[in-house]
């Protein structure tokens, strides 16, 4: 049996996907979203999730956001379902968790800042994280690495 895999998913065309695996913690593969075209672009998703092969996959459970557009809150929307489709065409056993529950595990608030510094000391040998755009990419790492602390999935890190 391959070792195991876990994929974290900040949804959105802007946010980010990271594969951690938790028998290896000092390493991690994050990377944005796969878009084109200003929508997430399913089949390089779904590339990306087949080379990895994640046995478990965690996405953060998010809503509209209050003061967001009808035009925004569709589009966001519909990158969530086609997160969740290409996951569940896959067969990738997928949870949701709620940002304040991740982000309490960690001690984080809302500053997305604090979650790109906290994946940078979690992976220094990463570069990742190193531009302030990375903070979707460093919240997916987060997510996936909150899964295996707290064995959501039978993620077990």
């Amino acid at each position: 049996m391959s070792e195991p895999c876990i994929l974290g998913i900040d949804p959105g065309v802007s946010g980010g996907i990271a594969f951690y695996f938790p028998g290896h913690p000092a390493q991690i593969a994050a990377f944005d979203m796969p878009a084109a075209a200003s929508a997430v672009d399913p089949v390089t998703l779904a590339a990306r999730v087949r080379q990895f092969a994640p046995s478990v996959a965690i996405v953060e459970r998010v809503g509209a956001m209050p003061g967001q557009g009808v035009s925004s809150t569709f589009k966001f929307g519909t990158a969530f379902g086609a997160v969740i489709g290409v996951l569940a065409a896959m067969q990738v056993p997928t949870h949701l968790a709620a940002p304040g529950r991740w982000k309490k595990h960690f001690g984080l608030g809302a500053d997305k800042d604090q979650s790109r510094a906290l994946a940078l000391r979690l992976w220094p040998s990463s570069d990742a994280f190193a531009r302030k755009m990375d903070h979707n990419r460093a919240e997916a790492a987060l997510l996936a690495r909150f899964a295996a602390e707290t064995g959501i999935g039978g993620a077990y890190g």
